[in-house]
C-alpha cells in the first residue's frame, strides 16, 4: 500500500506539469520540450529560499511560480517564429540551459551536490511528513484538482478558443481578429507556472534536489503522458501520468528489478510514442469537445426566462 501511495504521489506531480504541457501542445500547437526546466526552477526556488532564508514552504510557491512564469514568458517570445521541429529543438535547447546553470551555480544551488535538508511543508504547526504519506497525498490531491478546474474552465473560455483556432490555423485566427502572440506567450507562462508548482512539491517531498533529477527524459516523459492519455484533455493528462507512474515503478511493485533493467522505462516511453502515433494519435480518452454553441442557447434560454 505504502509504495502504491508513492506512484499516486508522483502521479500528482507529474500530472501538474501534464496539465501545463496540454495547455502549451494540446491546446495552444506548440511542441514544447522544457517542462523539466520550469520543473527544476520550482524545485530550486523552494529550496534555496527554506534553506538558506528560512521562508515557510507556502510563502515560496509564489516565488516558484513567479520565476517559472517569467522564463516561460522569455522562452515563449523569442520562439513565436518557430514551429513543429524548430520549437521542439528551441525549447529543448532552453530546458539544458536550466539544467548545467543549476549544475555550474555553485555558490547559489550547490552544484552537482545539490541542497540538502529541505524543511517539510507545514500548516499550522502540522507538518506533511513525506514518510507517512497518506497527508501528503491529500495535500497533493487538493492542489491537483484545484489547477484541473481552474485550467478546465480555462480551455471553455475566450482564451481556451483562441488556442485551439491558433492551433488549427494560426494565420486564419490572425485574420479573425485573434492577438496570436498574447495566446501563445499566455500559454507558455501558465505552462510554466503549473510546472513551478509541480518542482515545489517534488522538493519537499523527496527533501533535497540535484541538477541530475531534471533531465531531457522528464520532459519527454511529460510528453508520453499528455500524448498516451490524449492531448487536449486535462483528465485524460492525469489518466496518462498514473499510467506512466505505473510503467516506471511496475519493476518496484512487482519485485522484478533483476528482470526488468531501469534502463527499460526508457525504452517503453518511446514505444508508447510511436504505437499511439501510428495506432490511436487522438490518445486513450481523445480530445475533450465543448458545444459553445449549446452553452450560448442555455444561455439565452434562461435570459429569456427571467424577463
Amino acid at each position: 500500500m505504502s509504495f502504491f501511495q508513492i506512484i499516486l504521489i508522483y502521479t500528482c506531480i507529474y500530472a501538474l506539469m501534464a496539465i501545463g504541457q496540454n495547455l502549451i501542445t494540446g491546446y495552444g500547437g506548440m511542441l514544447s520540450l522544457c517542462q523539466a526546466g520550469f520543473f527544476a526552477l520550482g524545485s530550486y526556488a523552494t529550496a534555496i529560499l527554506t534553506t538558506t532564508y528560512g521562508w515557510n514552504f507556502w510563502l515560496t510557491l509564489p516565488v516558484a511560480v513567479l520565476i517559472s512564469a517569467i522564463c516561460g514568458f522569455v522562452i515563449g517570445m523569442p520562439t513565436l517564429r518557430l514551429k513543429g521541429d524548430y520549437l521542439a529543438i528551441a525549447t529543448l535547447g532552453f530546458g539544458e540551459i536550466v539544467r548545467n546553470v543549476i549544475n555550474n551555480w555553485d555558490s547559489l544551488t550547490k552544484g552537482p551536490m545539490g541542497i540538502q535538508k529541505i524543511p517539510q511543508a507545514a500548516i499550522l504547526g502540522f507538518k506533511f511528513n513525506p514518510y507517512k504519506k497518506t497527508a501528503f497525498l491529500i495535500m497533493l490531491v487538493v492542489v491537483l484538482a484545484i489547477c484541473y478546474f481552474l485550467f478546465r474552465r480555462l480551455a471553455r473560455s475566450r482564451m481556451g478558443r483562441a488556442l485551439a483556432a491558433v492551433r488549427e490555423d494560426e494565420i486564419a485566427a490572425a485574420s479573425m481578429g485573434i492577438n496570436t502572440t498574447k495566446y501563445k506567450v499566455s500559454a507558455f507562462i501558465l505552462g510554466a507556472s503549473v510546472a513551478g508548482i509541480a518542482g515545489s512539491f517534488q522538493a519537499v517531498y523527496i527533501l533535497s534536489v540535484t541538477p541530475g533529477t531534471y533531465t531531457f527524459m522528464v520532459s519527454i516523459m511529460v510528453l508520453c503522458m499528455v500524448v498516451l492519455g490524449g492531448m487536449g484533455n486535462f483528465l485524460a493528462c492525469i489518466l496518462g501520468a498514473f499510467i506512466i507512474q505505473f510503467i516506471s515503478y511496475f519493476p518496484q511493485l512487482t519485485g522484478l528489478t533483476n528482470v526488468i533493467p531501469a534502463q527499460a522505462k526508457q525504452i517503453i516511453f518511446g514505444l508508447i510514442l510511436v504505437v499511439m502515433m501510428i495506432w490511436r494519435p487522438q490518445g486513450i480518452m481523445g480530445r475533450e469537445k465543448f458545444d459553445y454553441s449549446g452553452e450560448k442557447r442555455k444561455k439565452g434560454a434562461k435570459d429569456a426566462t427571467r424577463n
